[in-house]
């Protein structure tokens, strides 16, 4: 699998003939352009035509954070698995009300179920989420109810204000309260740890879905409107619990993050580099871990899994296979 390149240096990408580099005041490093599927920059990173044309060809991904450490946009090569007839069938179950419900019903349900193994997961360790599991459980009997996108969003939206309401219980960290889910910006340390953690979810759920048929334009939960892409945020829906979650409460319980790598920034609170390369390190570690896919029988990394559950979607929308998400196991 090809590797992620993270970059927190100031610096120029270039192309030297047939091959990449980074280059800043100390000095070039030169990349394995073969071994590369996506560049994160987080640092001021500038580019040229000539590195562009060539990214296009190696079919690299590069993903741009600002200062803050905010999403700010991603350069997506010329699709090379585009498909016609794949975009034809997103759209039919798109403009379809009942086949776009049964759809995003699954990325809720998906999202909710990985919620509850988290919370049986710290309910073990920690205790105390018994009540929480009891509410989950029953938003999770009233989904196939629901045939109203607004609806089933307004009950995702429930299930994760209860799910944030026991952050504080698992991390046990007072250090870090939840109080409330705030966003652009977030107005407190792990409220900043969240959303930088879902905004790299986004990213690597848009880089898979780059390597198949799918169209990124056309989710099912978010709505497909003048947004650039809606089918990665869907997708992340399923994923943000069992790595993102897991590792926030990972580097605070090991207090690998503390309470000194925040500062304010205007109205929000922002993460100093040192704690977004702790994050990331453990973040892309998370998504070399294998588990074994009960499905088909063998060890799979969490970024494998990502991608197999798109080709379980495209298997839905052209008919062979019903799409059920991914659920943790443990």
């Amino acid at each position: 699998m090809k590797k992620t390149i993270y970059i927190f240096n100031d610096g120029q990408l270039k192309r030297k003939d047939n091959t990449l580099y980074f280059e800043t005041e100390a000095g070039k490093k030169y990349l394995p352009v073969e071994d590369v599927g996506e560049i994160m920059a987080f640092g001021e990173v500038t580019i040229n035509k000539k590195f562009l044309e060539f990214a296009s060809q190696k079919e690299i991904i590069v993903h741009y954070f600002s200062h803050y450490g905010y999403y700010m946009g991603t350069f997506y090569p010329r699709e090379h698995l585009n498909s016609g007839f794949m975009i034809l069938k997103q759209a039919e179950h798109y403009m379809d009300q009942a086949k776009r419900m049964a759809i995003a019903q699954q990325f809720v349900s998906g999202a909710a179920r990985n919620i509850r193994q988290v919370l049986r997961y710290y309910n073990n360790r920690v205790g105390g989420l018994t009540e929480t599991l009891n509410i989950i459980d029953r938003f999770i009997m009233t989904l196939d109810d629901i045939n109203d996108i607004n609806r089933l969003m307004a009950v995702e939206g429930n299930i994760r204000d209860h799910y944030y309401k026991v952050f504080d219980k698992i991390t046990r960290n007072p250090d870090f309260p939840f109080e409330e889910r705030t966003r652009r910006p977030p107005r407190n340390q792990l409220n900043t740890l969240i959303s930088f953690g879902n905004s790299l979810m986004y990213t690597i759920a848009l880089s898979e879905i780059y390597k198949t048929h799918l169209d990124p334009r056309i989710g099912f939960l978010h709505a497909t409107n003048f947004r650039r892409f809606t089918l990665n945020l869907d997708l992340a829906e399923i994923f943000k619990p069992i790595i993102v979650d897991r590792v926030i409460f990972s580097v605070l319980g090991k207090k690998m993050i503390t309470i000194n790598d925040f500062e304010s920034a205007g109205d929000g609170i922002i993460m100093k580099e040192r704690a977004k390369k702790i994050f990331i390190q453990e973040l892309d570690a998370k998504l070399k871990t294998t588990i074994k896919h009960k499905r088909i029988g063998r060890p799979v990394s969490y970024r494998r899994i990502i991608r197999l559950e798109l080709y379980k979607l495209e298997k839905h929308l052209i008919g062979e296979e019903t799409y059920e998400p991914f659920i943790a196991g443990w």
